[in-house]
């Protein structure tokens, strides 16, 4: 166990001491969560960012199991929103009911949080509900607050929002529109388990075993690491490659491949620049180097940069996906160019 209290006044130390909660915290995670390890990094790397993630996965591959149990190794406060076609916004951020002041006589309004006052935030199957309950949620996410009766409330921090999608059934969704999808740091496709993942899983889950889980780092802690992810050096030549990677996903853009205005209608903004830098500083440091470098940048940039590209009717009847785009371009714009 690390000492959950401080970070040393040496960052060079920190990030030694931030490799050894990161193989904790993955430890830890084993004994509930089968697999999955390229999801967990990436859900520390958002985390350690401020970032939020959009997770897309059809049911039954333990999407709450996997965020509930992070939120108890980290000792966050968990909270589920089951979102539905009936949500209200006030169901989400709270309500305020009139209750009577016995002291007073008179009657008096009182805020009722609702579940976006937690810290770890699991936003369940987020497009069946309507665009007015959703931009609630993301208001939240991207102002840290939440706004009623003239009056403004801060949420707890650290603040991280997970929001599901199942890419099976789309009857009856509201898909977000891509300003709102922006406001994700990430965005993750969650796999099918391997044939031996899939029997270890059977076998445990269906026996009387109960994972004895062990807090790794707290609050505090983590909000200290995020202030360390920022302080991160970075080199030019790494964030110009960041920028270069983004700037060619823009149809019309002199640097773009031919490909790219026919396959894509819109390309990624600035944000994704950003998040492609904070994203490799955090890598770097949760293995516990001190700086980033361009393998960094391509590690996160399928999840960065999927859900920022529109692609166009001739990609759709070629069978091209976003995903092949971002491939093909990290295909041509190597680590050394």
């Amino acid at each position: 166990m690390i000492d959950k209290t401080h970070i040393p006044d040496n960052d060079v130390e920190a990030v030694a001491e931030l490799k050894i909660a990161r193989d904790l915290i993955v430890a830890e995670l084993g004994k509930a969560i089968i697999g999955q390890r390229e999801i967990i990094d990436q859900l520390l790397i958002s985390m350690l960012s401020r970032g939020h993630c959009l997770l897309v996965g059809v049911p039954g591959l333990a999407k709450t199991l996997m965020i509930s149990t992070i939120a108890k190794i980290l000792d966050l406060d968990f909270s589920r929103i089951q979102f539905t076609p009936d949500l209200m916004p006030s169901d989400i951020t709270g309500t305020e009911i009139i209750e009577d002041d016995i002291s007073t006589g008179k009657k008096a309004f009182r805020f009722i949080k609702g579940p976006i006052f937690g810290q770890i935030i699991l936003a369940d199957e987020i497009n069946r509900t309507p665009p007015k309950t959703q931009a609630a949620l993301l208001q939240a996410m991207q102002e840290h607050e939440v706004t009623t009766g003239g009056r403004t409330y801060k949420l707890e921090q650290p603040f991280f929002v997970l929001a599901t999608q199942n890419p099976i059934e789309q009857e009856g969704t509201y898909p977000l529109p891509e300003a709102q999808l922006d406001r994700f740091m990430f965005s993750l496709y969650l796999d099918y388990p391997s044939q031996e993942e899939e029997l270890e899983i059977v076998r445990s889950t269906t026996s009387e075993y109960v994972p004895d889980l062990s807090v790794v780092i707290d609050a505090q802690k983590i909000i200290q690491l995020q202030n360390l992810a920022r302080r991160v050096p970075v080199s030019d030549h790494v964030v110009s490659y960041a920028v270069k990677l983004v700037g060619m996903t823009r149809p019309g853009n002199e640097s773009s491949p031919d490909y790219i205005s026919q396959w894509l209608t819109w390309g990624a903004g600035p944000r994704a620049s950003q998040y492609l830098t904070i994203g490799a500083k955090t890598r770097a440091i949760l293995d516990g180097r001190p700086t980033p470098e361009i393998e960094d940048i391509r590690f996160v940039a399928r999840s960065v940069l999927r859900h920022r590209i529109v692609t166009s009717f001739n990609a759709a009847a070629e069978g091209i996906t976003a995903v092949d785009v971002i491939d093909r371009l990290l295909e041509d714009v190597g680590e050394g160019k």
